[in-house]
């Protein structure tokens, strides 16, 4: 290659070389490139990857240009899209979950950094069956706050981070987490107050200097809560059954969703509360004022799973809360976290105490206002519950003495006359006329003053407090965990015996509670049957029927709570001693024989009714006698 060759590549090359320099692109020309590369890789959900390749920018300044990295590009998307989605919140929507813990002498809970909500909750004063920490609700449960600002975006607080403004709870037992804006003065206070002894935690929201930001005219404050109800009692089952989402509209009786499916409802009514019940626990939220019907509704979800031992219900409830605007805008709310007692719910005064399966109507009057007062008076001075069920089965069978000597009267008086009704038997034997036989029978109960029906009405007087009983002891929190004898748990089956199988309605264990109540029914149902008079029209059956009826109490008890078996067979117990009692030393069957002897030979005094009606028969033209 000559030297003329040389010389003329070398020129090309300088060429070349100029050419690219004064061809490069500008730092801002850069900027604006990667600008547009990251907004459409943002579009796609793909954030651009972070490089620490320096690109070299030509400056014909002396000092050297500033270094573009990707990194910084990468950043400075993210913080425009932070900007777009949360607005003036952007500065709380990154930072580091931390969990605070707030407590007093009941319960101690765990509030989150993220989203500045309760994560869990532990009653301290109680345990699970297996004597495990009782916790409420744990971290699968979610809290968060809603609410839409003028510009149209929606906040909810779960994605935000919340800045704690004390370690703990202060002097006045308030705990305050802060949302931060780019605006020192505008922010989000979320204001949790516990007070000591008190299962109460009071919440407020308090928007400051937000009142020209935040639109309550579109969607108003609501309350996003969710909870996992978690299994703490020996049988799943019955708690299960127990469990599901009560609720009162202002001024309205409590109403309640379905205990044994999946079931839900929008409210159309501004609600006092709403309770997340559980068999002896609940979560409830409450509301003097009443939570708003505008996009308020609730559920509640039985597990998929039937076999899951863990879980009892899921619970969901969306609560638009009543919006206070002076001076700032918020809204003011409370938590009930706590034991299902009735003396402690009912202090509210707003039904609460309602979520308790009393039983209804008279049934719930019965254990209002007779069984709890007898019950909390002895729980006052005596420390077993055995013996506190004991006194109060003793209490209740003397109130209902009168009755019980009633209904053996009545049974003795049909004794006496069974040879009567037997002659009469004989007599219409074979008459083809069973309304004759019949007519006979009760001509002579009305010659003898004996009401064949006296004793149905003291049985019938009774039965409101026998299914009382049956409602208020698998509700009474106050029997859980409390043993007695061979029971470990009076609020549950007690079992003396684990079978290596389970049997269809009955279950894999024995119940003595159960087996002695049922044991003590079929003896008092001998001494019963025995006392009446096996002549009546129907009587062989009803004895079969009453011999029937213990074997099926054993089935349906045995997994009941111990303390309803329990008393059931203290109750059969003094019945039958209080009718042998009756018989050998009140009621003297040889007296009763007399006096009906006696009132038979006196002429048969019509009633009112029967004059009028003889008196319209003769009007008529009719026979009478």
């Amino acid at each position: 290659m000559d030297k003329n060759t040389l010389i003329g590549l070398f020129l090309i090359g300088l060429v070349l070389i100029g050419y690219s320099y004064w061809q490069q692109p500008s730092a801002e020309e850069l900027a604006e490139q990667q600008r547009i590369a990251d907004s459409l890789a943002t579009a796609d959900g793909v954030l651009p990857e972070a490089s620490t390749a320096v690109i070299e920018t030509p400056s014909t300044e002396d000092t050297p240009a500033p270094e573009v990295t990707n990194d910084s590009l990468a950043l400075a998307a993210a913080d425009e899209r932070l900007r777009r989605d949360y607005g003036l919140f952007y500065p709380s929507s990154s930072g580091v979950d931390t969990e605070y813990v707030i407590e007093n002498d009941v319960m101690k809970a765990g509030v989150s950094s993220k989203g500045g909500a309760l994560k869990w909750l532990e009653l301290k004063e109680y345990k699970t069956h297996d004597q495990k920490p009782l916790m409420l609700f744990d971290e699968q449960s979610e809290m968060s706050f809603v609410f839409r600002l003028r510009d149209g975006r929606l906040i909810q607080t779960e994605n935000l981070y919340f800045e704690a403004q004390q370690s703990g709870l202060d002097g006045s037992g308030r705990f305050t987490m802060r949302l931060n804006t780019d605006d020192p003065g505008r922010y989000l206070d979320l204001v949790y107050t516990l007070a000591d002894g008190s299962y109460e935690m009071g919440c407020d929201i308090l928007l400051t200097g937000m009142g020209d930001v935040v639109d309550f005219q579109r969607d108003d404050l609501s309350l996003h809560w969710s909870m996992v109800g978690l299994a703490r009692e020996k049988s799943i089952d019955r708690e299960r059954e127990r469990s599901s989402v009560f609720y009162r509209y202002n001024g309205d009786d409590r109403e309640y969703l379905s205990e044994r499916s999946d079931d839900e409802t929008e409210l159309d009514a501004r609600t006092n509360w709403v309770a997340f019940k559980q068999y002896f626990f609940s979560a409830i939220a409450k509301s003097d004022e009443g939570f708003q019907k505008e996009n308020s509704y609730i559920e509640v979800r039985v597990p998929e799973d039937e076999e899951d031992t863990l879980v009892t219900k899921t619970y969901l409830a969306e609560l638009t809360l009543p919006i206070e605007y002076s001076p700032d805008p918020g809204a003011s709310f409370d938590f009930y976290f706590g034991p299902n007692k009735y003396e402690i719910l009912k202090t509210y005064e707003n039904d609460m105490e309602d979520i308790i399966d009393l039983g209804w109507g008279i049934f719930g009057w019965m254990n209002k206002w007779l069984v709890i007062p007898i019950f909390n008076l002895l729980e006052g001075s005596i420390a077993s519950y055995g013996i506190i069920i004991l006194i109060l089965t003793i209490v209740i069978k003397l109130m209902l003495f009168p009755l019980t000597y009633k209904n053996y009267l009545s049974s003795a008086k049909m004794r006496v006359l069974k040879p009567e009704i037997e002659e009469i038997n004989k007599k219409f034997e074979k008459e083809s006329d069973p309304m004759k036989k019949q007519q006979a029978v009760m001509g002579l109960y009305r010659k003898s003053g004996v009401n064949p029906m006296a004793g149905c009405l003291p049985m019938l007087v009774q039965m409101p407090i026998l299914y009382a009983m049956f409602r208020f002891f698998p509700a009474s929190i106050e029997l859980r965990q409390e043993p007695f004898l061979w029971a470990d748990d009076l609020s549950s089956y007690d079992s003396i015996l684990q079978l290596p199988f389970s049997i269809p309605f009955y279950g894999d264990h024995v119940s003595l509670f159960t087996l002695l109540m049922a044991v003590s029914t079929i003896f008092y149902t001998r001494m019963n049957s025995n006392q009446m008079p096996s002549s009546q029209p129907g009587m062989p059956d009803m004895r079969t029927i009453m011999y029937f009826f213990p074997i099926m109490m054993l089935f349906f008890f045995n997994s009941f709570a111990s303390g309803l078996s329990y008393y059931y067979l203290l109750a059969n117990l003094f019945t039958i001693v209080q009718m042998f009692v009756i018989k050998n030393f009140i009621i003297d069957e040889d007296k009763i024989h007399r006096q009906i002897k006696a009132k038979q030979k006196q002429p048969v005094k019509k009633s009112a009714f029967q004059q009028r009606m003889e008196e319209a028969a003769k009007k008529r033209g009719y026979p009478t006698r």
